[in-house]
């Protein structure tokens, strides 16, 4: 603290900056005077600051309403937004405006909507600038008329692709080389698409490049316009510092002055500022010209708390406000006492007056006070920022401006701002009723006094600190659950890691059956495992569950290069593969708490003796893993036969999960071809049931095979994403491309279509949008960190080539689609358009990079071509608009429906996974779910238990539990910024085929239809003939699913005939506890739905209980 008496204590000096900040923080208060019009705009900000609905209504008109382009869809959403009223807080005369105005929308659409622009653009004006001449040019003027300075900075839509880049760039070139702009701001994700640190050199060298650009435009300027680093993500911001210092380090920009942004609520930004301060000092006695740090305290903190809930990962914030404040000011002192007066420039930007206040008091007390400047926010305080101005000699304004065909860029802007400003604790919400001496002022000042003081004893430690190279805590062994963690590739530790990983793993060779005798010694071995791993404890094998996700987990990296090397995953598709099986083997353990209740009450549980699980190549770790250990949990032996393409991946897998100490025999691999051997294998007389997942074909054959086969599968998907005119189009866009290319499409759950309304679909620049965003896709071999899209698993098949290459009558290519090796495995993706409802691509999945897009109408008309298709895996719908997705969720055919997020990719417990219709094959329940575990045996009801139908007691225990459990949404994960529903959905029919009319199982089976709302056919052994019944499966129809409930022996003829119609057979006997039986007359379906809006977290939620169901 330079500058004060020599020989104070710290305590004295705190005490001697507080006063002398506070003194002048009173008098600028006292000295901002405002305009009557100031007056009136304050009162209206601080009314919606104070108001949650004010708030929301003005952002969802300028979301929802002023982002549909149509009139009569507009003038439709405003209507429907005001029809409950318009909050206070807006006034009485808007408050009348606009409830008119709703009321008549629908009358006069256009007029509607340009009103409503026009108020939203004058509530705004202020705070969002205009970017279009000549009015940017008269706001220029005017501001340097009235003596203040400038930083502009370009807000536009969300950069998507490279040729979106390109055009930023430009535009922030054009607006550096302007005579009347002196001072720019820009940030590396406006210039960059598709960054990510773990393409850390790719990144790097394309942030360069851009920078390089604008640095020149700058350098070449008159006058010479300063740039400014900006930033926004904690992600960007070990990349923006280390570009920014790479190109500066450059020997032409060796004169040329430049700033960057550090945020204080992140602790990290202190190791930053520390390295940037040296840089700048050296750069300095080089003969570098200065470098000003900009010090903010941060404005994305909701985003923030969004990425670290849905990752599970710390927050990359301060957790706290006061102690963001005692950052900022610790950040403060540390650039002045760490960078040379000579080299280092600090901008101090705040609205908190008692900040502002301190700024200056630093600057009066320091001999190099002159390198202190203050900064604030364009037209979120006009009249103390006049009053700062006058008392620190000058200020520079922050200015975001817009082009009026951007507005809807401005929408996060907006929103971050007023949800900043509204938290009770901050000053501009404070700042309308506060006075020097008030009780507001004595608050604030004691706040401000609270910060001063922490500063000293601040943390400036990263709250982001896995390390994969040391090692991970264990899974506990109690049955508890929680999800795991995600590689963090923010940390360069772990970067690191990926690297020497990719490096050091040898790939396994395991053996290929060819023997049918080889494989009944597996067979015979799994009975003998079996036999004594059915006599053990639940509790012991959550123990051994536990062991086997402690080896997944410590051989997470071995496992990501095996399946890059083999399967063409990348590292960033594999990790959370690799977490995905983990919590497979942590949740089956939590499941087994269930199935230990259930025993104790009355019900026999009888695990199936061996479980072949039929693994598939695109998910050749996760998915094999979730058969095996629930196998395990079960009680069972299991048979792992991998795809041919994932051998190497189920060998590591297997000695991953057989470290636990498991029996021998009890997890064995069976690498067969497909051939005879592997089909002995499958038919084996002694396995009880295959788990498979793989093609419709695939099952197809299974059931060809052996009729009885006890089948449970997740097959095929044409999926699609519904895209409205109530749609966030970028995110639209960037929820699209990332589910129709991720992993090169070949995953079951991959957007194959893109069913859009008409508006948006003719819209040319949704379209130019688009294919920009798809041709960005960087597409290469799978370790190289920089691949975006990896290769096929191998050359295209039938169906995938001619999705890849042939266009059917009326379609085009947006962006055609190319192959790029000799091998035939790395294509660039493809988009083709005009597809029609009924062609071949509407109906087929093709499996691999290749997306259609379709014209329709309206929404009913695109759930009905979503429906259209014989499979029903997953689904997603992007719209802004409530009414819709409500529309959208009751008729949507498939088991994992998705809003406004990609429709791939499904957490254990949050999105439990499995399809309908021809996605799905047997009565099975989705695995990550709650009922996963019952599929892997089969409960019965022990004699003296099983209560009569007339049991007083029996009845109402089936209507309760239908409705505490079924008939309610279930959403245990209970994450804020994301919806995860589990919801049941009645059958359409049930047959139940029985023996004799009084078995006691026919008559509970009558009572769960009842309470289920289910329609129950009996189908009787001597009454109706295997034949007939088959015959009439052909023949049914059903506004639901149908199943065969099968309490009486079945011919192969019968089955067939099920298999054959769609039919899904359900073997289980009857009880009579009735959170078991009702299982078994509903469909589950989950609802994954994105709950904020630039991290604003969005109110109004769908009703769901956080309990497992």
């Amino acid at each position: 603290m330079c500058g004060l008496v020599i020989g104070m204590t710290i305590q004295d000096a705190d005490t001697t900056l507080i006063d002398d900040a506070e003194r002048r923080a009173a008098l600028i208060l006292e000295a901002a005077q405002p305009t009557s019009q100031e007056s009136a705009r304050a009162d209206r900000l601080a009314s919606l600051l104070a108001d949650d609905d004010g708030r929301d209504l003005l952002l969802d008109l300028t979301d929802q309403v002023m982002r549909i382009h149509g009139p009569a869809r507009s003038a439709k959403r405003l209507r429907e937004l005001t029809r409950a009223g318009v909050p206070a807080s807006l006034g009485w005369f808007d408050r009348l405006g606009l409830a008119t105005l709703g009321s008549v929308a629908s009358l006069i659409p256009r007029t509607s909507q340009r009103l409503t622009t026009w108020r939203v653009d004058k509530d705004t004006s202020g705070v969002i600038l205009p970017a279009d001449d000549p009015a940017f040019a008269e706001y220029l003027a005017r501001r340097k008329a009235d003596g203040f300075r400038l930083n502009v900075n370009v807000l536009g839509e969300a950069i998507l692709g490279d040729d979106e880049a390109q055009e930023r760039t430009r535009r922030v070139a054009e607006l550096i080389g302007r005579p009347d702009v002196d001072y720019v701001s820009v940030k590396i994700s406006a210039i960059c698409a598709n960054l990510d640190v773990l393409a850390w050199d790719d990144s790097l060298a394309r942030i360069e490049g851009q920078l390089i650009g604008l640095y020149r435009a700058a350098r070449d300027s008159a006058p010479r316009t300063f740039v400014n680093l900006d930033m926004e993500e904690y992600r960007d911001l070990e990349l923006s510092v280390e570009a920014f210092m790479r190109v500066l380090d450059r020997d032409e920009f060796r004169e040329l002055p430049a700033g960057i942004v550090l945020q204080a609520y992140i602790p990290d930004s202190h190791a930053a500022l520390e390295r940037l301060c040296q840089w700048a000092n050296r750069r300095r006695v080089q003969g570098g010209a200065p470098t000003k740090i900009r010090i903010v305290k941060g404005a994305n903190l909701a985003n923030e708390r969004v990425e670290a809930e849905v990752h599970d990962w710390p927050l990359a914030t301060y957790a706290s406000k006061p102690d963001v404040d005692a950052s900022y000011k610790l950040m403060i002192d540390k650039a002045l006492e760490l960078g040379d007066p000579e080299a280092v420039r600090i901008g101090i930007a705040s609205h908190n007056l008692f900040e502002v206040g301190w700024a200056l008091a630093l600057r009066a007390a320091r001999p190099d006070g002159d390198r202190i400047e203050i900064e604030m926010l364009e037209g979120m305080a006009p009249p103390q920022a006049r009053a700062v101005r006058d008392a620190a000699g000058s200020l520079l304004l922050y200015a975001p401006v817009v082009a009026k065909s951007d507005r809807e860029a401005s929408i996060a802007y907006l929103s971050r701002r007023l949800d900043e400003n509204a938290a009770p604790e901050n000053f501009l919400r404070a700042l309308f009723d506060i006075t020097p001496g008030s009780a507001t002022w004595h608050e604030q000042a004691a706040l401000f006094r609270a910060a001063a003081r922490g500063r000293h004893s601040v943390s400036t430690a990263t709250t982001r600190l896995q390390d994969r190279g040391r090692q991970q805590p264990p899974c506990p062994s109690d049955g508890s659950f929680s999800n795991s963690r995600d590689t963090d590739f923010t940390v360069a530790a772990n970067r690191a890691w990926a690297v020497q990983v990719v490096e050091r793993t040898a790939i396994p060779m395991p053996e290929v059956i060819t023997e049918a005798t080889a494989i009944d010694d597996l067979v015979a071995r799994a009975l003998r495992a079996q036999a004594q791993w059915a006599d053990t404890s639940w509790a012991e094998r959550r123990s051994a569950l536990a062991a086997m996700a402690n080896a997944m987990e410590a051989a997470r990296g071995e496992s990501l290069a095996i399946m890059a090397r083999t399967t063409g995953k990348t590292i960033r598709e594999g990790d959370p593969e690799i977490s995905e099986a983990i919590d497979f083997a942590a949740y089956a353990a939590h499941l087994t708490l269930e199935h230990e209740r259930l025993e104790a009450e009355g019900v026999a549980w009888a695990p199936h003796r061996i479980i072949v699980v039929a693994g598939p190549w695109n998910f050749p770790y996760a998915i094999p893993a979730s058969g095996l250990v629930h196998a395990v949990a079960a009680g069972s032996a299991a048979i792992l036969k991998p795809a041919p393409q994932a051998r190497a991946v189920a060998a590591a897998l297997v000695a991953h999960l057989k470290s636990a100490g498991v029996p021998d025999g009890l997890i064995q691999l069976a690498c067969t071809p497909d051939d005879a051997t592997g089909r002995h294998l499958i038919t084996h007389p002694d396995v009880d049931l295959v788990m498979l997942t793989g093609s419709y074909e695939t099952a197809e054959m299974f059931s060809e095979w052996q009729p009885g086969i006890r089948l449970l599968g997740e097959t095929s998907g044409k999926n699609s994403m519904i895209i409205t005119q109530a749609a966030d189009i970028d995110l639209a866009i960037k929820d699209l491309v990332r589910s129709a290319f991720g992993h090169a499409g070949q995953k079951c759950s991959a957007a194959s279509l893109a069913i859009i309304e008409a508006p948006v679909y003719d819209d040319p620049a949704f379209k130019a949008r688009l294919a920009d965003a798809v041709r960005s896709l960087r597409v290469g071999e799978a370790l190289d960190p920089a691949t975006m899209m990896g290769p096929l698993v191998e050359a295209p098949g039938e169906k995938l080539l001619r999705g890849l290459t042939v266009l059917e009558p009326g379609e085009d290519w947006l962006v055609e689609p190319l192959c790029i090796d000799e091998a035939r495995h790395i294509w660039s993706p493809g988009v083709r358009t005009g597809v029609r409802p009924g062609s071949w691509f509407h109906l087929h999945e093709c499996f691999g990079p290749v997306l259609g897009l379709m014209r329709a109408p309206d929404l009913d008309t695109a759930i009905a071509w979503q429906n259209e298709v014989e499979y029903g895996l997953t689904g997603g719908i992007q719209s802004l608009d409530p009414a819709e997705i409500e529309r959208w969720l009751d008729r949507v055919q498939v088991g994992n429906a998705y809003v406004n997020r990609h429709i791939t990719g499904a957490v254990v417990r949050r999105q439990p996974f499995g399809g309908w219709k021809k996605s799905s094959i047997g009565a099975g329940s989705k695995p990550g779910g709650p009922g996963y575990l019952h599929s892997y045996g089969t409960w019965t009801m022990r004699r003296a238990t099983m209560a009569p139908v007339d049991d007083p007691q029996v009845r109402p225990a089936f209507e309760r539990t239908w409705r505490e459990i079924f008939a309610i949404d279930h959403d245990p994960s209970g994450l804020r910024s994301e919806a995860n529903v589990l919801r049941y959905r009645p059958l359409g029919q049930v047959i139940i085929r029985v023996e004799r009319e009084d078995d006691p199982q026919l008559a509970v089976a009558l009572l769960a239809a009842q309470v289920a709302g289910v329609g129950l056919s009996v189908s009787l052994l001597r009454s109706e003939s295997d034949e007939a019944l088959a015959h009439r499966l052909h023949t049914m129809t059903s506004s639901g699913a149908i199943r065969l409930r099968l309490l009486a022996p079945a011919s192969n003829a019968l089955l067939t005939a099920a298999f054959a119609a769609g039919v899904a057979v359900d073997r289980a006997p009857v009880t009579s506890l009735p959170e078991l039986e009702l299982r078994h007359w509903v469909l589950e379906q989950s609802v994954s739905q994105t709950m904020h809006r630039h991290g604003r977290i969005l109110r109004h939620r769908p009703g769901a209980t956080r309990g497992d169901s």
